[in-house]
């Protein structure tokens, strides 16, 4: 009755409500509450995610997911323009995603794989068996700022990238806006910018002509070129300021907000009946508590960039959140160590004993590689999305040595 009376409505969700085997339909409940209370495209309506890290929405509208191409186009769809465009021939069918990839690392399937910017031996849910798939491959690359924890124990080859201080380009935001990044500072060191070493490697590879790119903003017409929503994006508007697509031409003031006349399937869009799937983690006698985990305000995702700087100050350790109930029940206090232990695997961390979760519930970060908190976390993963199933994992609680 709240969100039905009520204009407008805003609802905004993060990791929280997607990491689950039930994300992808927690998700379209909360779309198909929106549509039915009136709270799409109207002005201060909507449902809208929260990304997990700058530019995750543009890297994904760019062609990061294996079923897209550039401007979030399937494969199926764009296979003909795309193909004609850039010369080439594309693959039929989508690739794998990454837990895809690293089930296909653990039985021979994949043999190499290269990770830009993203710490999987360290962030990948249930670590064992993330780290057996890893020692598999015959080749490891990872391009990067910082000799992370996949570099450090599986990397053949580093490349050492520039942060978006040390570089020119583009971010979208969760709002679809496409905002300018500009250079600061020059790369330290070899570092170089992430367009450059793609296109020395595809030189090196034989591929020069397709990667004939000398700046950052080469690659973002070519981006418009393909993307007919975006093609009225150019460097000259966004120097000016950010542009929210669509925008598909120079003269467009770019939409602020979406699907207010209707949607792209149509005028109307149908629901969908939502079935209850459980999940695999549910307690028993002897893995009694339901452990969540998550991010701390002071460290940066997993860590490797806020981990080299004072905010390390701020969060010295991974700590597990208990209830005063429950930690009476094991029997320990503030700081004392505790091995959590689930099916997959085990953590030492120090307690934090509080209110602020409630009891049978254990809440506990992941930003420090040294302490492995996804040795516990297991494999469940949304059928749909294949999103990793972090914020639910049945443990048991034990005294530490």
């Amino acid at each position: 009755r709240m969100l039905a009376t009520a204009r407008p409505v805003y609802c905004v969700h993060g990791l929280g409500a997607t990491e689950h085997v039930q994300g992808t339909d927690g998700v379209i409940a909360l779309v198909q509450l929106a549509l039915i209370t009136g709270n799409v495209g109207r002005p201060g309506a909507g449902v809208n995610p929260l990304r997990g890290q700058n530019n995750v929405q543009g890297s994904a509208h760019m062609g990061c997911e294996p079923g897209h191409l550039t401007g979030y186009v399937t494969l199926e769809r764009g296979l003909d323009t795309f193909t004609r465009l850039w010369g080439a021939e594309l693959p039929a069918r989508p690739g794998w995603n990454l837990m895809e990839m690293v089930d296909a690392a653990a039985d021979g399937r994949l043999r190499g794989l290269w990770s830009i910017g993203y710490d999987i031996a360290h962030t990948n849910p249930n670590r064992t068996a993330t780290r057996a798939a890893l020692s598999r491959l015959e080749l490891v690359v990872v391009q990067d700022l910082f000799e992370n924890e996949l570099a450090r124990d599986f990397a053949h080859l580093l490349l050492p990238a520039a942060s978006a201080f040390e570089k020119d380009g583009t971010f979208m935001n969760g709002e679809r806006r496409v905002q300018r990044v500009r250079q600061v500072v020059p790369p330290p060191g070899e570092a170089r910018s992430d367009i450059w070493i793609l296109c020395a490697v595809a030189r090196a590879m034989g591929h020069a002509d397709a990667f004939a790119f000398g700046s950052a903003a080469e690659v973002w017409d070519e981006v418009r070129r393909v993307w007919p929503a975006g093609a009225g994006l150019s460097y000259g508007r966004l120097d000016r300021g950010g542009l929210q697509w669509p925008c598909p031409d120079e003269d467009h003031p770019g939409t602020g907000i979406l699907h207010s006349e209707s949607f792209p399937v149509g005028p109307r869009v149908g629901l969908h009946g939502v079935a209850y799937r459980p999940s695999g983690e549910e307690p028993t006698p002897e893995f009694p508590w339901v452990l969540v985990t998550g991010r701390t305000l002071y460290a940066f995702n997993a860590g490797t960039m806020t981990g080299r700087t004072p905010n390390a100050g701020f969060h010295v350790a991974d700590r597990l959140d208990m209830h005063p109930d429950d930690a009476r029940r094991v029997g320990v206090g503030e700081g004392d160590r505790v091995r959590v232990r689930s099916r997959h695997g085990e953590a030492e961390l120090p307690v934090r004993v509080s209110g602020d979760v409630v009891p049978g519930c254990l809440f506990t970060t992941f930003h420090l590689a040294g302490q492995g908190v996804n040795a516990v976390t297991g494999d469940g993963r949304d059928p749909q999305a294949g999103t990793p199933e972090y914020k639910v994992v049945a443990v048991a609680v034990e005294r530490g040595g």
